[in-house]
């Protein structure tokens, strides 16, 4: 039944999303999955071909929901900082598998949309530069490293970093990604 197959889809998504954002990609083992999810390992790789495959699929969930809740503004850079980083506050499990992703990525076929919308992104940066809406002492595609980078800043800090810090409150935190960028946009 097609209900009860896209059923076992979502559940196998779900459980490797927390698989894979607690071990990384070499750690995650399908069969913690496929029992995770109440499935077996022969639906995963009927649904996905491979671990690989599955990855892909998670991290193709995660650039979607990531493109629809904070869409880049070239414009106003920091605030898109701001929601990105909303993102990864309230959803640790995203930030983790961004963290992955970036860590053993380079091993795993390129996932289109993580591409496509890497080269938007640049895009958007470059007209706002051309436009004269921000300025351009930096390359658009190293811009946006820094403002991506800073708007993780807080989920990738070390832990005597985040103990420091643990009395800053996320409003506080948030605050923080978005002058940072705003400064960086300063001539």
């Amino acid at each position: 039944m097609v209900g009860d197959a896209e059923a076992t889809r979502r559940r196998l998504l779900d459980a490797a999303a927390a698989e894979f954002a607690e071990y990384g990609i070499a750690g995650a083992r399908v069969d913690r999955i496929a029992s995770a999810a109440k499935s077996n390992k022969a639906q995963i790789y009927h649904y996905f071909t491979s671990k690989d495959g599955l990855f892909n699929a998670v991290l193709r969930e995660l650039a979607e929901t990531i493109l629809r809740e904070a869409p880049i503004d070239g414009a106003d850079l920091p605030e898109y900082a701001g929601r990105l980083f909303d993102r990864f506050t309230d959803d640790p499990v995203s930030a983790r598998l961004s963290n992955w992703y970036r860590l053993e990525g380079a091993g795993v076929p390129t996932i289109d949309i993580v591409s496509a919308s890497s080269r938007d992104k640049v895009a958007a940066v470059t007209k706002a530069q051309e436009e004269g809406l921000i300025p351009s002492h930096f390359a658009p595609v190293d811009l946006l490293a820094l403002v991506v980078h800073l708007a993780s800043l807080w989920s990738s800090v070390t832990p005597d970093i985040a103990t420091l810090t643990a009395s800053h409150s996320r409003a506080r935190r948030r605050q923080v990604v978005v002058d940072a960028v705003a400064k960086i946009l300063t001539d």
